[in-house]
């Protein structure tokens, strides 16, 4: 079995009111210098060794992101 990652993230020009409402928070709570925050999804497979890249890339298009408004990156871990 392997251990695979997804980490889904909006893409650039999309606004992300979770991440600015963290953001906007920070200060409040006396956390000084951080002066954006984008949230973002993170997945963990396990996944027969046989599944292939191509298919990991499939399933994060078309079940874990949506592709018009966020970008995902997939890595395979050491589990």
């Amino acid at each position: 079995m392997a251990r695979v990652v997804v980490d889904v993230m909006p893409k650039q020009e999309i606004l992300d009111p979770q991440g600015q409402a963290v953001a906007g928070a920070l200060p409040r709570l006396g956390f000084e210098g951080v002066s954006e925050v984008r949230q973002g999804k993170h997945f963990e497979l396990e996944v027969a060794d046989s599944v292939d890249d191509e298919t990991l890339a499939k399933i994060a298009e078309t079940m874990l992101a949506n592709p018009v408004i966020e970008d995902w990156t997939v890595r395979r871990v050491d589990s």
